[in-house]
């Protein structure tokens, strides 16, 4: 799922959450949801708009994995090209 950060001019926060893509959040109080946040004394229906960040997306193989070991021959020796030895 992608992150996105909302600013709020009525309070000048800016908060950051993960939705779909297809999600709209346009108020704060959607946003305050969304984030396990208290509104607090912003009107819940002030309006936020989604800020142009560079969109990080987290899927099941984001998570660090330990590198795939080389495939080898019956020699022992890895077969060519699949560690960039020939």
């Amino acid at each position: 799922m992608p992150s996105y950060e909302y600013y709020c001019a009525e309070n000048g926060k800016t908060i950051e959450v993960w939705h779909r893509m297809s999600q709209k959040i346009s108020s704060w109080g959607e946003l305050c949801q969304l984030a396990a946040l208290d509104v607090g004394e912003t009107p819940a229906e002030s309006p936020v708009t989604r800020l142009i960040s560079g969109g990080n997306i987290i899927t099941s193989s984001s998570k660090s994995r330990a590198p795939a070991e080389p495939q080898t021959s019956s020699s022992g020796c890895c077969v060519p090209s699949s560690c960039g030895c020939s």
